[in-house]
């Protein structure tokens, strides 16, 4: 089975909210919450990769220096095995604004729990609870 290398981040305001986008129709697992990112292009390195998926995703800008590493999910799809770390950003540049045509919602942890996540994402919500409560 392939191991597939998606990055993602939990992107945390001022108020401890994090941000979740919602995946669009047409897309696989439409209407599950997820945390912003995508996956790790050859040649590229997980930083690089989700400063790349924010800017395309959400129209802001962020450093490596900026992007602090949490945990990781490991998690079986009937296709390939995910492999999923998970860091923190608080500080971007610019406005969050949905370029993918994606709802998003800014949460928090408490809330995350709530709402319909993707199972790879689930459970870094417990690791987030955990760091902003």
């Amino acid at each position: 089975m392939d191991i597939k290398l998606v990055v993602c981040v939990a992107l945390i305001d001022k108020d401890g909210r994090v941000l979740i986008a919602q995946r669009p129709e047409g897309k696989n697992l439409a209407g599950f919450w997820e945390f912003p990112g995508g996956k790790v292009e050859k040649n590229e390195s997980p930083e690089t990769a989700l400063i790349r998926e924010l800017h395309e995703e959400l129209g802001i800008n962020t450093w490596g220096s900026c992007l602090a590493p949490l945990t990781f999910a490991s998690h079986k799809y009937d296709e390939f095995h995910l492999l999923m770390p998970l860091y923190i950003c608080r500080k971007w540049h610019g406005i969050v604004q949905a370029r993918e045509d994606q709802a998003l919602k800014w949460l928090t942890p408490a809330q995350i729990f709530k709402v319909k996540m993707l199972p790879a994402d689930l459970p870094l919500v417990a690791c987030l609870r955990d760091l902003l409560s």
